[in-house]
Protein backbone atom coordinates (compact mmCIF):
# COMPACT_ATOMS: atom_id res chain seq x y z
CA UNK A 1 0.00 0.00 0.00
CA UNK A 2 1.40 3.11 -0.54
CA UNK A 3 0.70 6.55 1.51
CA UNK A 4 0.63 10.45 1.00
CA UNK A 5 4.02 10.97 3.06
CA UNK A 6 2.46 14.21 4.29
CA UNK A 7 -0.21 11.83 6.10
CA UNK A 8 2.30 10.56 8.78
CA UNK A 9 3.65 13.76 9.41
CA UNK A 10 0.55 15.54 10.09
CA UNK A 11 -0.05 12.25 12.42
CA UNK A 12 3.05 13.02 14.15
CA UNK A 13 1.73 16.99 14.85
CA UNK A 14 -1.02 15.46 16.42
CA UNK A 15 0.75 12.58 18.45
CA UNK A 16 3.10 15.40 19.48
CA UNK A 17 0.19 17.58 21.22
CA UNK A 18 -1.26 14.40 22.91
CA UNK A 19 2.45 13.35 24.12
CA UNK A 20 3.28 17.16 25.80
CA UNK A 21 -0.39 16.85 27.12
CA UNK A 22 0.65 13.81 28.52
CA UNK A 23 3.71 15.14 30.11
CA UNK A 24 2.33 18.35 31.65
CA UNK A 25 -0.93 16.41 32.92
CA UNK A 26 1.06 13.03 33.67
CA UNK A 27 -1.89 11.41 32.53
CA UNK A 28 -1.98 7.37 32.16
CA UNK A 29 -5.32 7.23 30.32
CA UNK A 30 -4.30 9.92 27.70
CA UNK A 31 -1.13 8.02 27.03
CA UNK A 32 -3.47 5.29 26.73
CA UNK A 33 -6.08 6.40 24.25
CA UNK A 34 -2.74 7.24 21.87
CA UNK A 35 -1.68 3.84 22.69
CA UNK A 36 -4.99 2.96 20.97
CA UNK A 37 -4.34 5.02 18.17
CA UNK A 38 -0.76 3.57 17.83
CA UNK A 39 -2.42 0.09 17.96
CA UNK A 40 -4.86 0.24 14.93
CA UNK A 41 -2.74 2.19 12.80
CA UNK A 42 0.03 -0.62 13.46
CA UNK A 43 -2.72 -3.76 13.58
CA UNK A 44 -5.34 -2.48 11.07
CA UNK A 45 -3.36 -0.22 8.86
CA UNK A 46 -2.71 3.05 8.13
CA UNK A 47 -5.65 3.50 6.01
CA UNK A 48 -7.95 2.61 9.60
CA UNK A 49 -5.38 5.20 11.93
CA UNK A 50 -6.90 7.58 13.67
CA UNK A 51 -4.94 10.54 12.27
CA UNK A 52 -5.09 9.41 9.03
CA UNK A 53 -8.57 9.77 8.58
CA UNK A 54 -8.81 13.49 10.00
CA UNK A 55 -6.13 13.76 7.65
CA UNK A 56 -7.69 11.93 4.34
CA UNK A 57 -11.31 13.69 5.25
CA UNK A 58 -10.27 17.42 6.29
CA UNK A 59 -6.60 18.38 5.15
CA UNK A 60 -5.44 16.04 2.13
CA UNK A 61 -8.67 17.19 -0.18
CA UNK A 62 -7.18 21.05 0.48
CA UNK A 63 -4.05 20.38 -0.87
CA UNK A 64 -2.19 19.51 -4.30
CA UNK A 65 -1.79 16.30 -4.73
CA UNK A 66 1.50 14.51 -3.66
CA UNK A 67 4.66 14.45 -5.31
CA UNK A 68 5.03 10.79 -4.78
CA UNK A 69 3.83 8.26 -2.35
CA UNK A 70 5.67 5.94 -0.22
CA UNK A 71 5.47 2.38 0.78
CA UNK A 72 3.59 2.57 3.83
CA UNK A 73 5.34 -0.50 5.51
CA UNK A 74 7.90 1.75 7.22
CA UNK A 75 5.18 4.42 8.53
CA UNK A 76 3.30 1.12 9.81
CA UNK A 77 6.39 -0.37 11.19
CA UNK A 78 7.21 2.92 13.54
CA UNK A 79 3.16 3.47 14.91
CA UNK A 80 4.67 -0.38 16.93
CA UNK A 81 7.39 1.13 18.00
CA UNK A 82 5.38 4.19 19.53
CA UNK A 83 3.31 1.80 20.54
CA UNK A 84 5.68 -0.29 22.44
CA UNK A 85 6.71 2.91 24.30
CA UNK A 86 3.11 4.30 25.05
CA UNK A 87 2.24 0.63 26.36
CA UNK A 88 5.54 1.15 28.63
CA UNK A 89 4.97 5.08 29.89
CA UNK A 90 1.05 3.73 30.51
CA UNK A 91 2.46 1.24 32.64
CA UNK A 92 4.52 3.37 34.32
CA UNK A 93 1.84 6.39 35.10
CA UNK A 94 -0.54 3.87 35.91
CA UNK A 95 1.63 1.92 38.63
CA UNK A 96 2.95 4.92 40.33
CA UNK A 97 6.41 4.26 38.61
CA UNK A 98 6.61 8.08 37.43
CA UNK A 99 10.07 8.48 36.51
CA UNK A 100 9.41 5.32 33.47
CA UNK A 101 5.83 7.08 32.35
CA UNK A 102 7.94 9.82 31.71
CA UNK A 103 10.98 8.47 30.02
CA UNK A 104 8.87 6.64 27.58
CA UNK A 105 6.77 9.55 26.81
CA UNK A 106 9.77 11.35 26.57
CA UNK A 107 11.24 9.08 23.86
CA UNK A 108 7.56 8.63 22.14
CA UNK A 109 7.62 12.65 22.21
CA UNK A 110 11.20 12.88 20.54
CA UNK A 111 10.52 10.61 17.84
CA UNK A 112 6.92 12.13 17.07
CA UNK A 113 8.46 15.89 17.29
CA UNK A 114 11.43 15.16 14.91
CA UNK A 115 8.48 13.53 12.26
CA UNK A 116 6.37 16.56 12.56
CA UNK A 117 9.12 19.17 12.53
CA UNK A 118 11.59 18.01 10.33
CA UNK A 119 10.16 14.94 8.30
CA UNK A 120 12.50 12.87 10.14
CA UNK A 121 10.73 9.32 10.87
CA UNK A 122 13.08 7.90 13.27
CA UNK A 123 10.76 4.68 13.51
CA UNK A 124 10.68 4.42 9.60
CA UNK A 125 14.58 4.76 9.22
CA UNK A 126 14.74 2.05 12.08
CA UNK A 127 12.35 -0.03 9.69
CA UNK A 128 15.10 0.19 6.52
CA UNK A 129 18.07 -0.72 8.65
CA UNK A 130 16.63 -3.81 9.85
CA UNK A 131 15.45 -4.50 6.32
CA UNK A 132 18.62 -4.27 5.04
CA UNK A 133 20.53 -6.06 8.15
CA UNK A 134 18.34 -9.19 7.32
CA UNK A 135 18.49 -8.82 3.54
CA UNK A 136 22.50 -8.85 3.93
CA UNK A 137 21.73 -12.17 6.54
CA UNK A 138 19.70 -13.55 3.76
CA UNK A 139 22.59 -13.27 0.93
CA UNK A 140 25.23 -14.13 3.00
CA UNK A 141 23.43 -17.53 4.05
CA UNK A 142 22.74 -17.86 0.20
CA UNK A 143 25.90 -17.46 -1.24
CA UNK A 144 28.23 -20.37 -1.88
CA UNK A 145 30.99 -18.74 0.67
CA UNK A 146 28.19 -18.71 3.37
CA UNK A 147 27.75 -22.61 3.25
CA UNK A 148 29.42 -25.05 5.24
CA UNK A 149 30.04 -28.33 3.23
CA UNK A 150 28.44 -31.58 4.36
Amino acid sequence: MQVDPRGPRFGASVTTVVLVAVLVTGSWALLAAQAVVFAIATFLGLRYAPYGLVFKVLIRPRLAPPRELEDAAAPRFAQGVGLVFALVGTAGYATGITWLGIGATALALAAAFLNAAFGFCLGCEMYLLIRRITAKDRTEKDSPEGKVPA
